[in-house]
């Protein structure tokens, strides 16, 4: 006779057998989709011309046609398209070789994660409801000042400021 104090003999056991168990396959299939760069980035996209689809066919994005005359003006505004690339006209403006800080690997995985979790979301009736749109804007912020939090610090502590509002302009003419 079992006595209850055994393991794999409670729920959570099982359960937690299981999501184990669980977590080994979808790792094996993660190791066996490691060398398969192509492969990998053309299922991405497919997944992520799939999602499209979806938004389009469910006539999800609405076009606001004020926008498009916002974009003229600041093309407008930019001196039309900058296609040249401007040389380094300093000495600290050299070219500076790019660092990759984050592995192919880990966007790949990040990237295939968000839009299965999107197609997912788009095709559940459960998120389908009305917003209300500056309840969506105070969301953005939110999450925008959760996100940025530590790169704001960084620029407080060592006085950065981005913009030079207020800045009063010094020129001396030689007098």
């Amino acid at each position: 006779m079992m006595s209850s104090d055994e393991p794999g003999t409670t729920p959570f056991h099982s359960a937690q057998a299981s999501f184990s168990k669980f977590q080994r396959q979808y790792q094996q299939t993660l190791d066996r989709w490691t060398p398969h760069v192509l492969q990998r980035w053309l299922a991405t996209f497919c997944l992520l011309a799939l999602f499209m689809l979806r938004i389009v066919l469910s006539q999800g994005p609405k076009f606001d046609p004020s926008l498009e005359d916002d974009l003229l003006a600041d093309e407008i505004e930019e001196g039309g398209d900058q296609s040249v690339p401007v040389l380094p006209s300093q000495r600290d403006d050299e070219f500076r070789p790019f660092v990759r800080r984050l592995p192919e690997w880990q966007f790949w995985l990040s990237a295939t994660r968000a839009t299965v979790v999107s197609l997912f979301c788009t095709v559940s009736e459960v998120f389908d409801v009305p917003v209300y749109w500056p309840i969506l804007v105070v969301y953005f912020c939110v999450l925008f000042a959760l996100t940025m939090r530590r790169q704001i610090q960084h620029m407080i502590k060592y006085k950065y400021i981005p913009f030079d509002i207020g800045r009063k302009a010094r020129y001396d003419f030689g007098s």
